[in-house]
């Protein structure tokens, strides 16, 4: 049994995060990775709902992001499954959402990690200000009315 491997489009979700967070603006950002990491990427082993972005020896940096070993290479190139990967951004945007994190009290939050159209693997970060229990507890009252208008517009429209 052959396993596909994807080649474009979403690898993993941090679902969690949108729920969590106040979700401010995003960005998008490159991922240094090694040549094992990218293939199990591209296998769908990741993880990103307990990582973040923070500076790290001057750059920054992925944290706590889980992308599993590849099945298939050998003992000899395994990676650190949760080792600090640096992101690719402009040094202005990048002195720009550090600034932002320090002064306000937000983080940078990882929403998605993608491949693009070219083939390179994505970060959407999403500088983020966390939610209290009031303002969770809304979401979920929307969520659960969208719900019930969803499943309403639909029982009328079977009727008309």
């Amino acid at each position: 049994m052959v396993k596909t491997l994807i080649s474009t489009g979403s690898v993993c979700q941090n679902r969690k995060a949108r729920f969590r967070y106040t979700v401010l603006e995003t960005v998008e950002a490159g991922i240094i990775l090694t040549g094992a990491e990218v293939k199990s990427l591209r296998a769908g082993r990741a993880d990103i709902s307990q990582s973040y972005a923070a500076e790290k020896d001057g750059k920054l940096c992925l944290i706590n992001a889980q992308i599993l070993d590849y099945a298939s290479s050998g003992t000899v190139v395994r990676h650190i499954v949760g080792r600090p990967r640096p992101l690719l951004l402009h040094k202005k945007e990048q002195t720009r959402l550090l600034s932002s994190v320090a002064q306000k009290g937000t983080t940078l939050v990882p929403l998605e990690i993608y491949f693009n159209n070219r083939g390179l693997a994505k970060v959407k970060l999403g500088l983020a200000q966390g939610k209290n229990q009031k303002d969770k507890r809304e979401t979920i009252k929307q969520r659960d009315w969208d719900k019930q208008k969803r499943r309403i517009l639909t029982a009328y429209n079977k009727q008309a």
